[in-house]
């Protein structure tokens, strides 16, 4: 028994002794930068970057396989600081969010209740769509539910509202959505059309009471010459945008609409 207690502690020292000898031999020493860049960055490890957390961004930045304002949570200081540590100039960084194309909800008419699997997804895989409307929100909060930081709600109406003040533009309700009617825009740029129909206007009169129907009539009155009617849809080239508002006014189907929130200065 005494010996067999013996075999097995001096097994255990013979493994200890080897496994740190291996250790000490093969293991892979940190870049200090590592350590410098991801304290700050924000550790959400929300993927909007494209890689698995803040640690592999912090690593494909050393590696140089990326840049730091892929990163979409990062504020302006930390964002230089990560620039200086890399030896790098800081690019500007344009903020963008995501918004609804889209105001149908209960403006628009269904052609049956849906009660089974209750997401965007699974709708869209059985049905397409339970509305008149193919191209329109489905109402079943996919992105609400993928959002990292909160920023989506269903509003009473059946559609989701985004906080832009929340929103870091990461891109995962765009993804998400099945409808694609989720597009990330320039914070800066207030105006947007919210509908994403490619029906002529006779029959977006008779399955939606909100939806664009390509008149024209924002397109004329836009002194930039930022919109034009493109399949039957009025679409804004952010080029030439000025938000100048006059195409929410002339809207006759009252689907242009500013942001709520001001401009950044």
């Amino acid at each position: 028994m005494a010996n067999s207690i013996l075999v097995v502690g001096l097994l255990g020292l013979f493994f200890g002794i080897f496994l740190s000898f291996v250790y000490t031999k093969f293991k892979i020493e940190e870049n200090p930068l590592f350590s410098k860049i991801y304290e700050l960055l924000p550790k959400a490890n929300c993927g909007a970057c494209g890689f698995a957390g803040c640690s592999a961004f912090a690593e494909s930045l050393i590696e140089n396989k990326t840049t730091p304002e892929k990163c979409v949570m990062v504020d302006k200081l930390s964002l230089v600081k990560i620039c200086e540590i890399l030896g790098i100039e800081a690019e500007k960084k344009e903020k963008f969010v995501a918004r609804i194309l889209c105001h149908g909800g209960v403006n628009a008419k269904k052609k049956f209740e849906y009660t089974t699997i209750k997401t965007c997804n699974a709708l869209n895989a059985i049905f397409d769509t339970n509305f008149e409307c193919i191209y329109g929100c489905l109402g079943l909060a996919d992105c609400v539910r993928i959002c990292p930081v909160n920023a989506i709600t269903i509003k009473e109406n059946g559609l989701p509202e985004i906080n832009e003040e929340k929103c870091i533009g990461c891109g995962k309700c765009v993804q998400i959505c099945p409808k694609k009617i989720i597009k990330l825009l320039p914070y800066d740029k207030k105006v947007y059309i919210a509908c994403s129909s490619f029906e002529k206007g006779a029959i977006v009169v008779k399955i939606c009471n909100s939806g664009c129907i390509g008149c024209g009539r924002c397109a004329k009155v836009c002194p930039q010459n930022a919109i034009k009617i493109e399949n039957n849809l009025a679409i804004i080239d952010y080029e030439r945008c000025d938000n100048c508002g006059k195409c929410v006014e002339e809207c006759p189907r009252k689907i242009i609409f500013f942001s709520k929130v001001s401009i950044l200065a």
